[in-house]
């Protein structure tokens, strides 16, 4: 399921950054590289809880932006340019607030969809 997840949101993040302009463009490729951080280490980690999964996948967001104060990103970007993809060259403060909405996104996607498989049928509910 996350590999499907994460089939559909890297087109979809792509589509965005080409695709969109401005501002727009910017928060929605922030929102959408969040939530494939969040489907990543879901991925890497799968037997932690949706909120540990969360708090480190903003971890990485913000890491990432951070780095992009240094010139290691510009740097890395003129040796291969698909880096910048997933480095960034530019340090934007709005887009720590677009990570966090993303991962938020992701969290609560995930916990609505693991309440949901957890939650007892009526039948089973019946039976004590």
């Amino acid at each position: 399921m996350l590999v499907a997840a994460v089939v559909c949101i890297v087109p979809v993040g792509l589509a965005a950054r080409f695709m969109l302009s401005g501002w727009v463009a910017d928060v929605a490729g922030g929102i959408l590289y969040a939530v494939l951080v969040y489907l990543l280490v879901a991925f890497c980690v799968p037997p932690r809880r949706p909120l540990f999964i969360a708090v480190v996948s903003l971890g990485v967001c913000w890491a990432v932006e951070l780095l992009q104060l240094t010139p290691l990103p510009r740097d890395l970007g003129a040796v291969f340019p698909p880096i910048r993809l997933v480095l960034g060259t530019t340090f934007v403060a709005w887009d720590l607030l677009a990570y966090a909405a993303g991962v938020a996104a992701a969290w609560l996607a995930e916990h609505c969809l693991v309440r949901g498989r957890s939650a007892p049928t009526p039948a089973a509910a019946n039976t004590r």
